[in-house]
């Protein structure tokens, strides 16, 4: 039987949909602003020569980084030790301390801190974990951050005489607000996109692929209004068949098919909108040929989620002079954290499969040489309550806020504490409960230690930016809320 022209267009615009590159044809909005950027020049920026990469490794559900950095010391003058254990020892939350992985802080006077265990070496393990890498200097910890409208002490907080992030301690709103990096108000595009949206032009001129990729299907965070995010499966799935167009066999009918379908897109070119579908289509199509003599990595990832995520990204990196792109972001993702119960062994799980695969993605930028250009990152919804909930092997904790974040690369300024100072005079928050509890928001028996985020979601974000090559006049247009903040530089990026 005979098809109909408009049955032929119909299979063929499904059969080329290529994942996330073409289901973004759909967007009408995104395809007018698309049109319109056709006619326009890019705008000037100085980003820099060479290849540079930001890989966001989210923590869905609200990661406890109350038990993942904890106080190794018995200073009296800051949170210690036994302060911590104070408040989670008796429910049973607290570890032990003799298992903790020891950090020495130099911000912090040179006192001891510990990671969580199962961020170093483990049972079955493939390599030695991230722990090592604060010795050498390529691990940071940024502490206290969170999602801010602008800065805010307990008082404030109390009396609401500054605004607080909208629908504070929700996963939706507060996963949102860390992936816009705008905490007043529902936003619509997400601050890796809004970065694509203004170095696309100048950076990958010629990219065969967007500025921005995720693992993890559709995200906020790599959403912009000019942006066409990559998504594609992880790495059990090879980079020759991420693209591969279906519908298109290599056969008499599937040739022919794939003719016309060619040809039907030179017509109409006249239209932007018609003009700007078949560019993408084109890209795909070019990028799905540069991808057919993919080459694996060098180095063993473990078979987790987010180990198979940072392989496939680990791919893509190696292809960037065939993809002709000097600037990705790249988003992955894993799930779990929402720890209301059963914590220590879900946390020990998810540390573990984090540190693994992340130290494996860090060999491997190693042996391809971009160890120092490639940084990769971590945001969660918020953190978890000091005080727990449940006890025994139902222990677990609640929505809190402000909470500490990794950053892991060659470039990175290593081996020490970032953030804006708490109460204490260090970055680190004082781990006291109620009214006595200078960074917890609550007083009196509603208090559960929730920390007033001293470091905002922007002032982390914009450093990362910085380096990545985002000019200083373009910062307020990605961040809009960056100037309520007076540092936005914390250090921990060159």
């Amino acid at each position: 039987m005979k098809e109909s022209r408009r049955d032929f267009l119909k299979k063929s615009t499904c059969a080329l949909s290529m994942t996330a590159i073409a289901t973004q044809v759909q967007h009408m909005g995104l395809m007018s602003a698309l049109a319109q950027k056709m006619d326009e020049k890019p705008e000037e920026t100085n980003v820099g020569g060479g290849y540079k990469a930001l890989v966001l490794i989210y923590w869905s559900g609200g990661n406890d980084g109350n038990n993942m950095v904890i106080p190794n010391h018995s200073d009296a003058t800051l949170s210690n030790y036994a302060a911590y254990a104070a408040t989670r020892s008796t429910q049973g939350l607290a570890l032990d301390q003799g298992s903790l992985l020891p950090i020495a802080v130099p911000r912090m006077g040179g006192l001891t801190y510990g990671l969580h265990p199962a961020l170093g070496p483990v049972t079955g393990g493939i390599n030695n974990g991230i722990h090592e890498l604060w010795g050498q200097g390529k691990l940071a910890i940024v502490t206290n951050c969170g999602t801010l409208v602008r800065p805010m002490t307990k008082a404030q907080y109390q009396n609401n005489s500054v605004p607080k992030p909208y629908q504070l301690f929700s996963h939706s709103d507060q996963v949102n607000q860390s992936q816009t990096s705008i905490a007043n108000t529902a936003a619509f595009t997400g601050w890796g996109g809004r970065i694509s949206d203004r170095l696309t032009q100048t950076s990958n001129p010629g990219g065969l692929v967007p500025m921005i990729t995720s693992i993890a299907g559709a995200q906020l965070f790599t959403a912009g209004q000019l942006t066409l995010p990559l998504a594609i499966n992880d790495s059990n799935t090879s980079l020759a068949n991420v693209l591969n167009p279906a519908g298109f066999p290599n056969n008499t009918a599937g040739n022919a098919r794939k003719a016309a379908f060619n040809q039907l897109r030179t017509v109409d070119l006249e239209s932007n909108y018609v003009a700007a579908a078949s560019n993408v289509t084109e890209l795909a199509m070019q990028a799905n040929a540069a991808l057919q003599t993919s080459q694996d990595v060098t180095v063993t990832f473990p078979n987790t989620s987010i180990g198979r995520q940072l392989r496939q990204i680990a791919r893509l990196i190696k292809k960037r002079t065939d993809l002709s792109v000097t600037r990705q972001i790249f988003f992955c993702q894993i799930g779990g954290f929402d720890t209301h119960q059963g914590q220590l062994p879900q946390h020990t799980t998810l540390f573990s499969q984090y540190s693994q695969a992340v130290r494996a993605f860090y060999d491997e930028m190693g042996v391809q040489g971009v160890q120092n250009d490639v940084t990769t990152f971590t945001l969660s919804d918020f953190n978890r309550t000091m005080n727990p909930a449940g006890t025994g092997a139902n222990v677990g904790t609640d929505h809190a806020w402000g909470n500490h974040m990794f950053v892991i690369g060659g470039s990175v300024l290593g081996g020490d504490f970032y953030g804006i100072n708490t109460t204490n005079g260090t970055p680190f928050p004082t781990l006291v409960i109620g009214t006595s509890g200078p960074d917890d928001t609550n007083s009196g028996s509603g208090a559960r230690g929730r920390w007033i985020p001293t470091t905002s979601v922007e002032q982390y974000a914009a450093t990362l930016a910085r380096w990545y090559g985002l000019p200083e006049n373009q910062m307020a247009e990605v961040f809009p809320n960056i100037g309520n903040f007076a540092s936005t530089n914390l250090g921990f990026m060159p």
